[in-house]
């Protein structure tokens, strides 16, 4: 049977879009914390926030441009930047295999990773990292393996992207380093990666300008998400081995789908397969680098801040197992497949519906209507800024028709016009 994974792969992604759209738009009465949070800042554009650099928001306000306070249409960025992924990772994996069918199992093995499915509806900084980080590794191969001067500005331009949207690109920045410097070591490869250091720097210097004019303010946020300061000497073991159970608990699916190609996998490792160097590099260097950052910080690690860390990871197990991966199992593998790709949201869509306490079923727009009312009430002017936290205010900003600029994180909520000094206290 001729299997046309091209077309295949297309109907995937297509599937994948309309129903990680679709399933939260219908079910969701408001949009997601971090996404409101990005909206907030969006309307308020800076090189940087109180919490993360501007990527996110620059890329939340060019569609709030585009299509305005529509639910749907962040939604569908969020998964804009999940098919953009899947879409490189495929290309990259196309050069690591001759089996196009393979090349198309280390795409669709990623669905057994939640962090690709589950958690997208809701647009934030792990999200918005994902394509960056994707379209880096895939330049970075075709510098290694062409050592073209394009190539290598581009591995440059999408780094400094990836680090304006999460500072945590900075594991995979430090695994590509070391990488590198082995294949110039070896002789592999000349200094010309150096060239990738210009659109880097010149991306990331406005937000470095800003950072030193607002007291480093993001880098201290996220220190002081880790619980950095506050430990003791268990937290230095604790954590690292928690950080460790979760990330299998999260690969656990994943797994089980490989184990139904072939449940006698063997592998046989070759160090001097370049291939398979980078692979490991780009892969596991960088869990194993924020695994050492917690045992010896002794800092909690986020799940949910490990997103972009397996992008590759389905190209890696194919590349290591892929003698022993029998094609004549696909039947099998593509029922498990089917099974996650339509529970996700299945279970998705169920929770939305029958919890009734969560964020998104905040009354946002509500909110926005009654607020419009009060103002109206006693002025005739525009509402243009919006004091308050950026849950509160920023759904404030997200639904007013007049788009008010956020205007900072305070502990009451406030509406202003800021030409005449009109304020009103919504309280919070």
């Amino acid at each position: 049977m001729t299997i046309n994974t091209k077309n295949l792969f297309y109907i995937f992604i297509t599937s994948h879009l309309i129903i990680w759209t679709l399933i939260p738009a219908l079910t969701n009465n408001n949009l997601p914390l971090d996404t409101i949070e990005a909206l907030a800042w969006g309307s308020n554009l800076d090189w940087g926030f109180n919490k993360h650099p501007p990527m996110s928001a620059f890329l939340v306000e060019i569609f709030y441009k585009i299509f305005g306070a529509q639910d749907w249409a962040y939604y569908l960025l969020s998964q804009i930047c999940v098919i953009i992924s899947f879409f490189v990772v495929f290309k990259f994996a196309e050069d690591f295999f001759d089996n196009k069918v393979l090349c198309l199992l280390s795409v669709l093995l990623l669905e057994g990773i939640y962090f690709y499915n589950y958690t997208t509806p809701e647009f934030n900084v792990n999200v918005c990292l994902m394509p960056f980080w994707t379209l880096t590794v895939l330049y970075l191969w075709k510098g290694f393996k062409d050592n073209k001067i394009i190539d290598w500005l581009l591995v440059g331009l999408f780094s400094g992207f990836g680090f304006l949207s999460k500072y945590l690109f900075i594991y995979l920045g430090l695994a590509m380093d070391i990488f590198l410097i082995y294949m110039i070591y070896k002789r592999k490869l000349d200094f010309k990666c150096m060239l990738s250091l210009i659109p880097f720097l010149i991306v990331l210097l406005p937000h470095l300008i800003w950072l030193t004019e607002n007291n480093y303010i993001t880098i201290s946020y996220g220190l002081h998400r880790t619980g950095t300061g506050d430990q003791n000497f268990l937290d230095h073991i604790i954590h690292p081995l928690i950080f460790l159970g979760k990330q299998i608990g999260i690969l656990i699916p994943f797994f089980l789908m490989i184990i139904f190609l072939n449940n006698k996998l063997k592998s046989k490792f070759n160090f001097k397969d370049n291939k398979l160097l980078f692979l490991l590099a780009i892969n596991i260097v960088p869990i194993s680098l924020v695994f050492l950052t917690s045992m010896i910080m002794g800092v909690k690690i986020r799940t949910m801040w490990m997103t972009s860390f397996y992008l590759f990871f389905g190209v890696l197990v194919i590349y290591i197992f892929q003698l022993q991966i029998n094609l004549n199992k696909l039947k099998s593998f593509t029922a498990v497949f089917l099974i996650l790709f339509i529970f996700s949201p299945f279970a998705y869509a169920y929770i939305s519906i029958t919890e009734t306490d969560k964020r998104t079923d905040y009354e946002g727009k509500k909110f926005a209507e009654e607020a419009q009312k009060i103002w109206d009430e006693k002025y005739d002017t525009e509402i243009i800024m919006v004091n308050g936290d950026e849950w509160v205010a920023g759904n404030l900003s997200y639904h007013l028709k007049s788009r008010p600029k956020w205007n900072g994180p305070v502990k009451c909520c406030s509406l202003f016009d800021g030409r005449n000094g009109i304020d009103i206290n919504l309280g919070k």
